[in-house]
Formats: C-alpha cells, structure tokens, sequence
C-alpha cells in the first residue's frame, strides 16, 4: 500500500468518524461540540481535497465553510436557547427518515462511483483552473448562486428575529 493511499484511508476515516460524531455524540449533547466536530469533518475533507491535488478547493474548504461558515452556525447556536432542544428525545419516524436519507446517499454514491470516469490511478480526473472555475460559477451556475446568497441571508435574519426574547 503506497502512501497516498494510507493518508486517503487515514482521511477518509477520520472525516466518517467526526461527522458521526456531529450527529451521534456521545460525550456530550452539547450543539457547540457538534459543531466542532463538523469543523474538524471539514478540515479533514480539505486533507482529501489536498490528496487529489485540487488546492484551491482545500484551502476554499478550510476558509470559507471551517472559518466563515461554522462562525455564523456558533453564533446562531449561542444566540438561540438551545437547553429546550437539548432535552428532545430521538423519534422512531426521525430516525426513520434519517436512515433513509442516508441510505439514499449511500446508493447514489455507490452508482457515481461506478460509472464515473476516473484518470490515472483510478482517482478521478480533475482539469482546468480557478479562473474557468469562477466562469463557470458566474455564468452557467449564477441564479443557483444567488439563490443559496439570499437563503443564508434570509437564515440569519430568522435567527436574529428568534434571538430576540420580546418583538414589539
């Protein structure tokens, strides 16, 4: 087993073992651990990212979902009175429906892997730059863009409204 192979494992482990560990934790059910661990699942992912030589998109990992993104998500976690939500117990039908939707994925990972197109070493074929990249994004992907923008505006503006103890 060559290097790059063990560090893909390695990586891939500890992303699957730190993002169970945002849904199923079992030293603490505080959200602010959660949300640890799903920044430590991004900083691995950005290690897979490095492994299959797209920097770019690591370093885009790290800055804007483990820095700029999970800083809003603890905000709102420490705005909101997350004591009530702490309480909650696991439904049967949530835990259903959460088996479902990973299963699903599970599926239509297994089906893209299969027919995917891979490169040399069976790793899959990443080309072109940053520059096409953003052209791309800015061109054939702009209203979906522009879509998810106003969401999170939209999301943060609901958690401040929640924040507030009196509205008047």
């Amino acid at each position: 087993m060559s290097a790059p192979d063990l560090l893909f494992y390695l990586f891939a482990g500890l992303t699957l073992l730190s993002a169970l560990l945002v849904v199923a934790n079992p030293f603490s059910r505080n959200p602010v651990t959660s949300a640890m661990f799903l920044v430590l699942t991004m900083v691995f992912l950005s290690g897979l990212f490095v492994l299959l030589h797209a920097f770019f998109l690591a370093a885009v990992q790290i800055l804007v979902y483990a820095g700029a993104v999970m800083v809003l998500f603890l905000f709102v976690i420490m705005l909101l009175d997350v004591k009530e939500e702490e309480r909650r117990r696991i439904k049967a039908f949530s835990l259903g429906l959460g088996a479902t939707g990973v299963g699903g994925l599970f599926l239509l990972i297994v089906i893209s892997i299969f027919k995917g197109e891979s490169g040399a070493g069976g790793y899959p074929r990443i080309e072109g730059s940053t520059f096409e990249l953003g052209r791309l994004l800015f061109t054939n992907y702009l209203l979906p863009f522009e879509i998810v923008s106003v969401l999170l505006l939209v999301a943060m503006v609901g958690a401040i409204l929640l924040s507030k103890k009196d509205l008047k």
